[in-house]
């Protein structure tokens, strides 16, 4: 049971870190997020990536705070992996 809890939560990490993504390439082609898919993929990160945003400043024209949530995901997948799956 622990394991198949432990592979729906790493799932879901990995879906979240696809949505992170796909709202990163989006903003290239939809900067000021005018299509319901970038409100989607925003409403979606947003409540994860604001804070990380506050702490991490903006170097000009590239957000920071997208590849610190996407370290952040990839380790929190890689400790749970390892505590609950023991992989």
């Amino acid at each position: 049971m622990a394991r198949q809890v432990g592979e729906l939560i790493l799932y879901v990490i990995q879906i979240f870190t696809f949505a992170l993504l796909g709202r990163a390439v989006l903003s290239w082609f939809d900067p000021f997020g005018r299509w319901p898919i970038s409100r989607i993929l925003r409403d979606i990160t947003e409540p994860f990536v604001a804070p990380i945003r506050q702490i991490v400043p903006r170097t000009g024209m590239i957000d920071l705070s997208f590849l610190v949530a996407f370290f952040l995901l990839w380790l929190l997948q890689r400790l749970l992996a390892q505590a609950l799956l023991g992989v």
